[in-house]
């Protein structure tokens, strides 16, 4: 896929009262503006109360249905809902084998919330090998402790029990809260080698969940073909399904646990999507933790030990030397208008190195050598030169631009006498803010222009980036700063 609309097809069973399986599918990929496809695995007789009876067609009539799909149509993203028996799960693992599409999403369907089994004992111990072609596994509570079980493992938590799906399938696992207690819902993303990230929304007090397990998987698996990062993708997932919940009172549908509303965030008429504004929503908390570092409130308030700073000026000078040459390459492989800010702007480092911090240092701490926060942030910022990619180049260097000038409307007006004005003022600064706004005005033009893949490199760099940011100004007082090529903690 190289931009445009996903192209998604759900493998589902269907829920009449149009809350879950596939209906539900379709209205979620419909509101990621995604295209969404259906094969019918199995037709349910259910409400608002429960399931009543399940009716399976032949599965030669199934490969029909999947054949017919792959004979004719790109699918971007498969997700695969309830599929009941066996021969069911066979057959859709066989197709997949043949026609696996960039993004593959498994919401295993053994389990229903409801408590009413929807797979059979025989299908659920097939599930290994649909599991081994996911990308991402997305049970509730009870499908998950059944899928630790036929990993062979026996863990005591809901952590322990994602991680041991995902050693065993090599998969992602998204551990779900939804029906927790607390005033939160958490929603853990697990790997082979751990938690990943959590991802925490409010509680939405209500009865009327139906479906939200369709809902979320087909919603992550559109947006993962569209962003091409697992992490955006779940986010935004989960931030439209806490309006889906908070909107489905209103619907007034069934008189049992009623359907979430799909098309809540489409009736809140939802801005156009800008790439750089959702990375800079997807940092807020590693914004929020730099602003109230040590460091940056010394220097806000003054009390900062003027040796620190100049070792932290010093370890700048050794990052702006590089980055300069980054924005120069950037320059070069640049056209036009690009070509002559990326170049202004690799010129305005070495200015700045000269003069406000060469001045500063006067001799002192001078020869220090490079520190290993800082070289962890140049390694970073060179594996994106490497990518081969503008994209992501630009959207690792992108967060200093950002974050300096982000910081400089936090810091606010130093008043004289104050032992860093001149700092704090290159902070504020209205041309690098400027500077800063363009740079982003044209990192948003690179990213509109990348396919979900390349998109989804350029969102990862500039986290990293901006995690680095945090460390640089942490690393002065931070005796455990982080070491090397190791990425640091983004809070």
């Amino acid at each position: 896929m190289t931009g445009g609309t996903p192209r998604v097809l759900s493998i589902a069973g269907t829920d009449p009262t149009g809350g879950a399986g596939l209906q539900a599918d379709l209205k979620s990929i419909a509101a990621h503006d995604g295209y969404g496809m259906g094969v019918v695995t199995a037709l349910v007789a259910q409400n608002t109360h429960g399931v009543r009876s399940v009716h399976v067609p032949d599965v030669a009539f199934l490969r029909e249905q999947l054949d017919a799909v792959s004979d004719d149509v790109v699918v971007d993203a498969v997700k695969t809902g309830m599929l009941g028996t066996v021969e069911v799960v066979r057959t859709v693992t066989a197709w997949l084998r043949a026609h696996r599409p960039p993004v593959v999403v498994v919401d295993p369907v053994m389990v229903a919330t409801s408590g009413d089994r929807l797979l059979d004992g025989a299908a659920a111990a097939a599930m290994g090998d649909l599991l081994a072609l996911a990308d991402l596994v997305t049970p509730n509570r009870a499908e998950l402790a059944e899928l630790a079980a036929l990993a062979g493992g026996t863990p005591s938590t809901t952590v322990g029990a994602a991680q041991c799906v995902a050693r065993r399938w090599d998969v992602l696992v998204l551990a779900k809260g939804g029906h927790d207690d607390g005033p939160t819902s958490d929603d853990v993303l697990v790997g082979p080698e751990g938690v990943l990230r959590t991802f925490s929304a409010p509680r939405v007090a209500t009865t009327n969940t139906h479906g939200t397990g369709c809902s979320l998987s087909s919603a992550i698996a559109t947006l993962a073909a569209r962003d091409g990062d697992w992490e955006l993708a779940v986010a935004g997932a989960k931030t439209w399904l806490t309006a889906a919940l908070e909107g489905a009172d209103a619907l007034q549908v069934g008189t049992g646990n009623g359907p979430v509303d799909h098309g809540a965030a489409v009736r809140a008429a939802l801005p156009p999507v800008s790439w750089t504004d959702r990375w800079w929503a997807d940092v807020r908390e590693t914004l929020d933790a730099t602003i109230a570092c040590d460091f940056l409130v010394g220097l806000r308030d003054g009390t900062l030990d003027e040796d620190v700073f100049a070792g932290y000026l010093a370890q700048d000078v050794h990052y702006l030397r590089a980055y300069e040459q980054h924005l120069a390459r950037l320059a070069e492989g640049s056209t036009g208008d690009d070509a002559a800010f990326w170049s202004a702007a690799a010129q305005g480092c070495a200015d700045e190195a000269r003069d406000l911090h060469h001045r500063r240092l006067a001799g002192s701490h001078a020869d220090d050598p490079v520190h290993p926060t800082c070289a962890g942030y140049l390694a970073h910022l060179q594996d994106a030169a490497d990518s081969g990619s503008p994209g992501v180049l630009a959207a690792a260097v992108l967060p200093c631009f950002r974050v300096y000038a982000w910081v400089g409307t936090q810091l606010g007006h130093a008043p004289e006498g104050h032992p860093f004005a001149d700092w704090v003022g290159a902070y504020g600064d209205p041309t690098f803010a400027a500077a800063s706004a363009e740079a982003t005005a044209r990192v948003e033009e690179l990213a509109a222009a990348a396919g979900p893949a390349e998109r989804g490199r350029m969102a990862r760099a500039h986290r990293r980036s901006t995690a680095w940011e945090l460390a640089f100004f942490r690393m002065p007082l931070d005796a455990e700063a982080p070491a090397g090529r190791r990425d640091p903690s983004p809070v």
